[in-house]
């Protein structure tokens, strides 16, 4: 399995206030984007697999909406989890 507990621990552990904290907007962003990255590893392997494609359009739109509101509720937070993962925006 490529998700383990400790990797979500220590991505929660990054990006939130500590490694329980599974709840801020900061932590779920980051654990979308490892997400993604391993789902689009898979998808430059595996080109026709429409179910693992889906997923990933829908992993993007949920970080998307997450990135739209945390911009709307603090945009210092928002453009420091921008430049931390360092997604284009």
């Amino acid at each position: 399995m490529y998700l383990t507990k400790e990797k979500k621990q220590e991505i929660f552990a990054e990006y939130g206030k500590n490694a329980t904290d599974t709840g801020s907007a900061e932590a779920q962003i980051a654990l979308f984007t490892y997400r993604i990255q391993h789902l689009t590893e898979l998808m430059k392997k595996n080109k026709k697999d429409q179910v693992s494609e889906r997923a990933l359009v829908a992993l993007v739109g949920k970080r998307r909406r997450m990135l739209d509101y945390l911009k709307d509720i603090d945009i210092e937070r928002y453009r420091a989890i921008i430049k931390k993962l360092n997604l284009r925006k």
